[in-house]
Order: structure tokens, then sequence, then C-alpha cells
């Protein structure tokens, strides 16, 4: 699946633009505060109904208008055409559009145009919170196993009945029972879920990862949210106290984690800055890998400031695993010799480049 056109209205500085990119790679080169990052923004609000940048929306719209539109075709694999839409006003009302029937949530977005993010914030994923990486791993399992979005959304839902609860001056053990009875079982299916889409993530980190980061000793390990050697429905009755007087419940699959260390270290701790890049280049090429194995589809990689992230060398290396998994990329860059110049020794590559200036979007022959 790739995107044949695309569509920006009032995004940003972009008053107006249409693209015809590549299905390989589209290369887009300007001056800082020209636009080039805010064509990214728009194929990222088309896949998750907001920027990669922020959940703040309203700031995406162009300062003298009230609403923004980005709209594109989706061209899959077997010749269909799928359009999709996006709108998002300045009062709050917004509208999804795909295959010209309304859709009433950014998850059913992500379905039909699954995004990957490569940028300077990407790059916290090792030192950041463990909610940037317990969303890292479920982003694949979303996207691998539909039966898992359900699950997980009634386990918040579970969660924030049993935290009211919790937070009460008094409260009955039996008030609490029916809710741990069913976040039990939701447990049981997300943890199985998790653990299925991990192993098959795994298989492709380990061997890719010693391509981007020669280090020895290096693992990726699952911490599910509680204690490894004790059923979660026994811990739920251990805990109870500590709940109730922190007022939250403490542990579950909303506290998992995945920790990424050279022997018994962190690798945070242990690796180099630019080390740090490269791995997590190859968690993001691991993730598009599993993604396609499992469903036959490919997701699209948005790359933004790539000469600022990575040396020649390793930006070539991104550039021709790219290119090996087939996915249609987007990638941004202040000159165009440079963004060229990583993809140079790929010869069979279909690739167009874009120049923008002040917000306005022109393809360029190459």
């Amino acid at each position: 699946m790739t995107i044949s056109h695309l569509s920006i209205t009032q995004l940003r500085n972009i008053v107006s633009a249409e693209l015809s990119p590549s299905s390989g790679v589209n290369l887009i080169y300007g001056a800082n505060g020209s636009g080039k990052t805010s064509t990214l923004e728009a194929l990222s609000v088309l896949g998750m109904g907001r920027s990669f940048r922020s959940h703040k929306y309203k700031t995406l719209i162009n300062n003298d208008h009230d609403s923004l539109t980005v709209f594109a075709r989706l061209q899959h694999a077997g010749g269909a055409v799928v359009p999709i839409g996006v709108s998002r006003h300045r009062g709050g009302d917004s509208t999804f559009r795909v295959a010209g029937d309304n859709v009433h949530s950014a998850a059913a977005l992500a379905a039909h145009l699954p995004i990957q993010v490569i940028n300077s914030h990407t790059y916290e994923l090792l030192e950041g919170s463990p909610k940037s990486r317990r969303q890292f791993i479920d982003w694949l399992v979303f996207h691998v196993e539909p039966q898992f979005y359900p699950l997980w959304k009634a386990a918040q839902r579970c969660l924030k009945h049993r935290n009211s609860l919790l937070r009460r001056d008094r409260i009955d053990r039996l008030e609490v029972t029916p809710w741990d009875v069913e976040l039990c079982s939701l447990t049981e299916a997300i943890e199985g879920y998790r653990q299925q889409t991990l192993d098959l993530f795994q298989t492709e980190f380990k061997q890719l990862v010693s391509e981007f980061v020669a280090v020895d000793g290096l693992t990726l390990g699952y911490q599910r949210g509680w204690d490894a050697d004790q059923d979660y429905a026994q811990h739920l009755q251990q805990s109870f106290e500590r709940d109730c007087q922190s007022g939250y419940t403490r542990a579950g699959v909303h506290r998992a984690d995945i920790r990424i260390k050279v022997g018994r270290q962190l690798a945070v701790d242990i690796l180099s800055r630019g080390q740090q890049k490269l791995l997590v280049c190859a968690m993001k090429i691991a993730q598009g890998l599993v993604f396609y194995r499992q469903t036959g589809r490919r997701c699209i990689y948005l790359v933004d400031d790539l000469p600022a992230e990575l040396d020649p060398q390793y930006r070539q290396l991104l550039a021709h695993w790219l290119h090996k998994i087939g996915s249609q990329v987007f990638v941004t860059g202040v000159e165009k010799e440079t963004l060229l110049s990583s993809w140079q020794k790929i010869t069979d590559v279909d690739k167009r480049v874009f120049h923008v200036e002040h917000g306005t979007v022109t393809q360029i022959d190459v």
C-alpha cells in the first residue's frame, strides 16, 4: 500500500499543495521553516488524526484559517484505490473519512494507513518513559492482532472504574472484586498477544541489530508490569491495601516495559548517542518487517531531517534497509544533494524529489 496522491490545505504555512509521490522514496528538501516537516505532519494527520510532533492539533491549522484538510489516495497492491481524508477545525469538530464513509476514531485511520516515524524524538525511545516503549510495542500488536485494540480499550475502562473505587475513603473489598475478575481476564488476553508479537519482533530484531550496532551482549527483554513469578489475580489480592493507599492500580499491563540492555546495564547508559540512534533505527525497521510478514502489507516511513541524525555511512545503511523492505518513504532534509547521496548506491530505487519554499511544494527533476 502506497500513497499515490496527497493534497494539503491550510496546514501550518502550507496554504495549498498537491503531490504525486513515488511508491519508493520521496526526498523533500528546503530551508528550515519552509514547510518540509509540515508535509510529513500532513501524512501523520492521515494516519493518526494528529501530528507526530504534538497531540495539539489546533496548532497545525494555518493562522489565517479555521480548519485544515488533508486528503490522499491509497494505492493497494491488488490495484484498489482507497480515498482517505481528515478535516480538523479550531472549534473542535473533526471529520475522518475512508472510502467515502465516516470513521469515528484515530484507530480506524491507523488501521488503514500504518505509519512509522523516525525523527529526533524517536531516539528518546531508549531513555524516555515506559509509556513510550509500551506504545512502541503496542503499535505492532495493534496492527498484527485485530482483537488487541478492543481488549486494550476494555482494560482501560476497567482500570478507570477500579481506580475510582480505590480513591474512596472507605471501600469494601467485595466492591472491587467484579472489576478484578474482568481485569484479570483482559490482562491474560492482552499479555498473550503482546508476548506472541514480541517473540516475532525478537526474531527480526536479533538478525538485524548487528548490522546497525555491533555491540556484544545486546538484549531486549520484556517486563509485563508485575512480578513475573506471580499470578495477576494473586497480585491484585495481595496489593489491595497498597492500591487503596495510592488511589490507583499500581501494577498490570498498563505498567509493562521493554528493557534494552548491554550485559546487565541499560543500553542507554552504555551506548554512545550515535549508537543509540542506530539501535532505534534497527527497532523501527524490525517493526516494519514483522508487520509485513504478518499482514502482507507495508507501513509508510516518515524520516524527518535525516542528515541531522545520522552520518553518511549510516544514512546509506538506513536507506538500504528501507528500500529492502519495500516501504514507501518520505524523507526531509535541508540540502537536496545530501539526501540524494543516501540513496546513491541503490540503482533500482524509484525516487522523486520535492522542493519546499515558503509553504509551496514543487516536484523537481533529478
